[in-house]
């Protein structure tokens, strides 16, 4: 029997919930821990796939009617995470739909004639990066990145945030989408992240985490500089600001000692939210609440970005220098030396996804017996692969972009290297159950496969990518 979450002698609502989904999460774990007892059921969540993508959403989803980008976002990455390929009628049907969504003003609505926002735009431009091509047709040349970028600065606040859209209200998310678009279609600029990189950093919450956007202090009628570390720290918020914050690590200025991110406490943070053997190692969004698929990605997702400050165990602290992880807390100096290759469970995760996180009938939940749907199938397929696959930049493949890049070597091509040296380490990956369970890798920043991100990104900054070559030697990838 597995260790149980510890409750005190005053049972509560959420201590008796907690005891409930440990139950039912222990009937899903086989009387025998062999490969057959952890089999991705690849065909039944391709036809749950095909099923929505050809017949349409059933009418529950008629609630996420704004969201009609982030529906097919979540259909075609999961089709790329599963290593299936999607024919020229179906991507040409896609292409048409998606630009359906762009707005005349700039940027793309939730669905036609729908008002621009910062997270349909980044569901829209990653599903072009997915189905579309250059030229006529092909979408990745009708986006009119003029306005679109003329649109990101009306969005611009003052303190460097940004709203989600017009009359919107501020977000980390938003934020996200936002960096991420922009290096992806080659309009990011010093104007467009001035003062950014400050805001997401005071978004850090007390516990270490991230919330969804910082709380301005008032003295005298003055704002102050200090914002208290309020909020409550939330696994997407956390993603998401961490991402923005790697996004814009490469351009701060190496004296600019105000801008800090307590990376031991969010590190902490992190760890904490994997649960333990009775939760079967998946990992909750927030202090004190239940596990859920989901947050296989938007926690389990985190942990690769931490690589890209300089955090990685068992790497010597020079290394850590050497390969630029300045504005990392001094504190986090020397912390590491004890851990082991990976900051969480990786094995626990991928049990938890494969036991508890697919649905009979096709597709990934939350947890049982919670129904699948197009959301959750999207995030624990991307959450199995930062299980399963170690990414992390390559100080060998930025050296590779740069001397290939053609054209001034200043802001374009810092974003471009910098997007592009992600490299999944050779002998890194740890695949559970049979070598067919293995998902594609997918970017730590963008969610994308890794062709995808650079196809649509060599087409933007008119690059060529070169051809990669293994980082390290290893034993190949393992199977357990």
């Amino acid at each position: 029997m597995p260790r149980l979450t510890l409750i005190d002698a005053y049972p509560t609502k959420t201590s008796d919930l907690q005891a409930e989904t440990e139950d039912i999460l222990q009937d899903h774990v086989p009387l025998d821990d062999t490969p057959d007892s952890h089999i991705l059921h690849k065909n039944d969540h391709l036809k749950f796939l095909i099923r929505n993508l050809s017949q349409g959403f059933p009418a529950r989803y008629v609630s996420q009617d704004a969201s009609q980008p982030w529906l097919m976002f979540w259909t075609l990455q999961s089709f790329s995470a599963l290593q299936i390929g999607i024919d020229p009628d179906t991507k040409q049907r896609a292409i048409d739909t998606i630009m359906e969504w762009q707005h005349p003003d700039g940027g793309f609505g939730g669905g036609p004639s729908q008002a621009a926002h910062l997270l349909p735009t980044y569901a829209s431009v990653c599903c072009l990066a997915i189905v579309g091509r250059p030229g006529p047709g092909g979408g990745w040349d009708q986006i009119n990145r003029e306005k679109l970028y003329n649109w990101y600065m009306s969005l611009k606040r003052p303190d460097g945030s940004f709203i989600v859209s017009n009359h919107g209200e501020v977000d980390v998310r938003g934020i996200y989408c936002l960096l991420a678009v922009a290096h992806l279609l080659d309009i990011v600029t010093p104007e467009l992240i001035d003062g950014t990189a400050a805001f997401i950093a005071s978004c850090q919450t007390y516990e270490g985490g991230f919330s969804s956007a910082s709380h301005p202090q008032v003295i005298d009628g003055v704002l102050a500089a200090q914002r208290p570390s309020l909020g409550e720290a939330h696994g997407g918020y956390t993603f998401c600001a961490l991402a923005s914050w790697v996004f814009l690590h490469p351009y701060l200025a190496t004296d600019y000692e105000a801008l800090r991110v307590n990376i031991p406490q969010l590190i902490r943070w992190l760890v904490n939210m994997q649960g333990i053997e009775s939760d079967l190692g998946g990992f909750r969004g927030r202090t004190n609440k239940l596990v859920d698929g989901c947050y296989s990605w938007w926690v389990g997702g985190a942990f690769p970005l931490l690589e890209a400050l300089g955090v990685s165990p068992g790497v010597p602290e020079s290394v850590h220098a050497k390969d630029g992880a300045s504005h990392v807390n001094e504190s986090a100096e020397n912390v590491w030396d004890d851990m082991d290759d990976s900051l969480f469970d990786r094995r626990a995760l991928q049990e938890y996804i494969l036991l508890a996180g697919q649905h009979p009938a096709g597709g990934l939940r939350d947890k049982p017996p919670k129904n699948p749907d197009a959301y959750h199938t999207s995030y624990c397929l991307s959450g199995l692969s930062a299980a399963q696959h170690r990414i992390r930049p390559s100080s060998t493949r930025r050296e590779e972009l740069r001397a290939a890049w053609k054209g001034e070597d200043g802001m374009r091509a810092t974003a471009f290297s910098e997007s592009l040296c992600w490299t999944e380490e050779s002998g890194g990956s740890r695949v559970l159950g049979s070598a067919a369970n293995r998902v594609n890798a997918t970017h730590p920043l963008f969610n994308l496969t890794m062709t995808h991100t650079e196809g649509i990104m060599a087409h933007f900054y008119k690059q060529n990518v070169p051809k990669r070559t293994p980082t390290a030697t290893g034993p190949g990838p393992r199977s357990h």
